[in-house]
């Protein structure tokens, strides 16, 4: 019998991790310890607002693939991506891997998020003000820090409407999250207000 603990997690790997409009992107799914046999499935993660994601198979990946990577071409939006592999018959199927996000500062008129002040270096004692619009009526705005821990702005801010209200800028990649979509995404970073010569 296999317990929980014996089921493997594959690591999802997104290179490049940020992108311009129309450039391609490669997944790659690495299960450990190696061995061979395993088919990797690909998927989108979309947003659920309670705060997880269900996973939809990527287009005519039914089946998975042979190769333990895989080539997205032009992607527009940011997006978050998952994998897990299988083999045998029945199959037997990895756990899922973590969400990994391809982000992209192009604009998606479905949805976009306007931070103010209208820049991207801010001291760490200012106020920010994260804004989402587009084709919904429901947001969340999402951060992931430097060590690429993903919380939304109920953890470090109010959520007012379409607006994340935070009061101690920090250092991360932002972005909004509707059902559907995931806007443009701002790499903020932050300093102290004290600078010593």
């Amino acid at each position: 019998n296999l317990f929980p603990t014996d089921v493997p997690q594959p690591v999802l790997t997104v290179s490049p991790s940020w992108t311009s409009p129309g450039d391609s992107v490669t997944l790659t799914c690495s299960v450990e310890p190696p061995s061979a046999g395993w088919r990797f499935f690909w998927y989108q993660a979309v947003p659920e607002l309670s705060l997880n994601y269900t996973y939809e198979l990527l287009a005519g990946n039914t089946t998975g693939t042979e190769q333990d990577s895989y080539i997205l071409h032009g992607q527009t939006h940011t997006a978050g991506y998952v994998c897990r592999a299988g083999r045998g018959d029945p199959v037997f199927y990895t756990l899922y891997s973590d969400v990994k996000f391809l982000w992209s500062g192009g604009v998606n008129p479905a949805a976009s998020l306007t931070v103010s002040p209208h820049r991207l270096q801010h001291f760490s004692t200012e106020s920010l003000s994260l804004s989402c619009e587009g084709n919904s009526t429901e947001w969340r705005v999402m951060k992931a820090d430097e060590s690429g821990f993903m919380s939304s702005c109920s953890y470090w801010g109010q959520m007012t409407g379409s607006t994340c209200n935070t009061t101690r800028a920090s250092s991360g990649v932002y972005w909004c999250e509707s059902a559907t979509q995931s806007s443009n995404a701002a790499n903020i970073t932050t300093h102290s207000e004290f600078i010593f010569i």
